[in-house]
This record gives structure tokens, C-alpha cells and sequence, in this order.
């Protein structure tokens, strides 16, 4: 007696089972092989590729090798043409998804390995990469969807303009979210500043500690943490002193107007060689700038041949010393605030009554 499972025998049943099973097992024994010899490979090399094929083949879902052994035993039954075409279809979204997983893994494995590449180098790789992978990662996802509802024979050209429209609607209401949203991604793709830089905004300064989606948070000279939103930092004006290669720096010295010819001519020589002495300073100029209002004013030009704040320091701190003991030397007086008052005695006689 023949028993029949929707119109077919059991022996059509078996021979379905047993090609499902047998499609089941080659592809698994197909990617366990290939994610081996993959590994195997990139042990030897120096590129990421390899690494990354064989991270993506393993993320390979058993759910999606279960659908893909059912869908070829299927061919070996009587089916409608209704039933063939669900099939095909429910074996076509099952590839999508797995090929959106791959994309998926892939996205996030490179921008892993960036990061961890270039965060010794360039720490712009960890300020906010998550952002461009948030984006990427999105886009693969809806246009995976928008495929599987069109594979299934939904009209996804009224979907696409309703989303549209909808999605116009949306970035007005949004707007401020999604122009702190682009400007992060501004920020990792210019890179006007990274996580470790010390800048000033306005007349906050500190270390960039967070590039987020939104906001980005700075660590104050106080130890506060100050956020501002992407798009205000943008808009900004932004010192970023971690880029300095050299320090031009301008100080100004002054001297009493008692002193003599002799002495004041010296004292441009004095600086240049007292600033010459500092092995990580160059010399650009020493002037008599100005009469001030209670000394002669000379003005003083070096660079700081370091970005490092601490060195210019040390620098200044010994030319100061220096300048000291050579004035004491020199007897040359440094100048203070003073202020001269001269009286003058009105002759016997004037300005009395007649």
C-alpha cells in the first residue's frame, strides 16, 4: 500500500531527505575545510584578507545550510508550482540573509583591525570608526530587507518612496541628531583632531577623551569633562596644540630708564646669547621695542625646537635665570611699575592779591 505526503510516495520522501541531508553535510564539511585552510594561510602571510575570508565563512549560519540542503531535496519532489515558488523564494531570502551576515561580520572585522592597526599610529582609528561602521552596517541591512520584501513580490517602489517622504519627516524632526551624526563622521574622515589630542575650543581647552555619534567629551584642564555636541565643535574654532611641530615664543623684558648707553646697547647681544645657550632653542630676534611708561621695553623671539609644554618651560625658566644673573653683572636694573611726580615751586609774589 502506497502512502502518499502531499502527492508524494515515501520513497520520493527519502530520496528528498537523503539529498537534504547529504547537501547538509557538504556544506558543512565544505566551510569547516575552508575556514581551516584559510587559517592555515594567513598564519603565513601579512595581509589581513586572509584573516578576515576566514572570519566571514565561519559566521556562516546553520540555519542557512539547513534551508539550502531542504530547498535541493525539494527538486527531488512532485511540488505545485505555488509550493516550488515559496521554496525558491524562502531559499533565495535565507541566501540574503547570510550574505547580509557576511557583509555584516566583514564591515565589522575590518574596522576591528583598523583600529587595533592604527591605534599605535594614528589615533584617529579609534575616534568614532563606530560611526562609519554604524552606517555601513545599516545600509547593507536595508537594502538586504528591501531585496527579500521584492523577492517575495512586494512592491518596493511605493515602499521606497514612503520611506522617502517618511524619511523626510524624520530628518526634520531629527535634524540636530543628524547634523551631530555627519559631523562625526566629518570628524573621523577629516580628522581636524583625535582621541589624545590637546585642543582649545573657544576658551576651553583639554584633552579630546570620546568621539561618539553625537557628542564628543573633553577632559578639562581642571579635570571636569566637558561634551559638546559634533556639529557646535565644528562649527568652531579649534586649536589643536598636539600638532605643533615647533613653539614660536615672544617675551618681553624691561629695564630703567636710569640706565646707561653702554648697558642698554649690550643688552640685544646678551639675549641672543643667553637664548642660543638653551640646546633646544633657536634664536630669531632680540629688539629694543618700545619707550613704556615706566621702562624700556626689549622684545625677544625663539623657537622651542619641541610641541612638549614642559620643555618650552624648562627653556624660559633658564633663560629668566640667566637674564638675572647677567643684569646682576651688568648692574642693569630690571623696571617695576613707577610713577614720577614733579612739583614745581611758584615764584614769590605771583598769583597774590593786589
Amino acid at each position: 500500500m502506497d502512502y502518499l505526503i502531499l502527492d508524494n510516495d515515501l520513497v520520493a520522501w527519502s530520496i528528498a531527505l537523503g539529498i537534504a541531508a547529504a547537501v547538509i553535510v557538504l556544506l558543512l564539511l565544505a566551510r569547516r575545510l575552508v575556514v581551516q585552510r584559510l587559517r592555515a594561510f594567513s598564519a603565513s602571510t601579512a595581509t589581513y584578507l586572509d584573516d578576515l575570508a576566514a572570519k566571514v565563512l565561519a559566521a556562516t549560519h546553520p540555519l542557512f545550510v539547513l534551508a539550502m540542503g531542504l530547498y535541493a531535496g525539494s527538486h527531488a519532489l512532485a511540488l505545485s508550482d505555488k509550493s516550488a515558488t515559496l521554496l525558491a523564494r524562502i531559499a533565495i531570502a535565507a541566501l540574503l540573509l547570510q550574505v547580509a551576515r557576511w557583509g555584516d561580520i566583514g564591515v565589522h572585522g575590518w574596522l576591528q583591525h583598523y583600529r587595533a592597526r592604527r591605534s599605535e599610529q594614528d589615533a584617529a582609528s579609534t575616534t568614532s570608526t563606530a560611526a562609519l561602521g554604524f552606517v555601513a552596517r545599516t545600509a547593507i541591512w536595508v537594502v538586504i530587507v528591501l531585496m527579500i520584501l521584492d523577492n517575495f513580490g512586494v512592491n518596493i517602489t511605493t515602499l521606497v518612496a514612503s520611506l522617502g517622504i517618511g524619511g523626510i519627516a524624520v530628518a526634520l524632526a531629527l535634524q540636530n541628531v543628524l547634523g551631530d551624526l555627519f559631523s562625526s563622521l566629518s570628524i573621523v574622515l577629516d580628522k581636524p583632531f583625535v582621541v589624545g589630542d590637546f585642543i582649545a575650543v573657544d576658551d576651553i581647552a583639554g584633552t579630546v577623551e570620546y568621539v561618539g555619534l553625537k557628542t564628543t567629551r573633553i577632559r578639562g584642564l581642571g579635570g571636569e569633562q566637558v561634551v559638546f555636541s559634533n556639529s557646535d565643535l565644528l562649527g568652531s574654532r579649534i586649536r589643536n596644540y598636539k600638532r605643533m611641530q615647533t613653539r614660536r615664543i615672544v617675551f618681553t623684558i624691561g629695564v630703567t630708564y636710569e640706565i646707561g648707553k653702554r648697558q642698554l646697547l649690550a643688552i640685544p647681544a646678551m639675549l641672543r646669547e643667553i637664548v642660543e645657550a638653551q640646546p633646544q632653542a633657536r634664536f630669531d630676534r632680540a629688539h629694543c621695542k618700545s619707550y613704556g611708561a615706566s621702562s624700556i621695553d626689549f622684545e625677544t623671539v625663539y623657537i622651542v625646537q619641541t610641541p612638549d609644554y614642559g620643555a618650552y618651560m624648562d627653556i624660559q625658566q633658564a633663560i629668566n635665570f640667566a637674564l638675572f644673573e647677567r643684569f646682576a653683572e651688568e648692574g642693569i636694573d630690571f623696571a617695576y611699575p613707577t610713577q614720577t611726580v614733579y612739583l614745581a615751586r611758584a615764584k614769590a609774589g605771583e598769583g597774590a592779591d593786589d
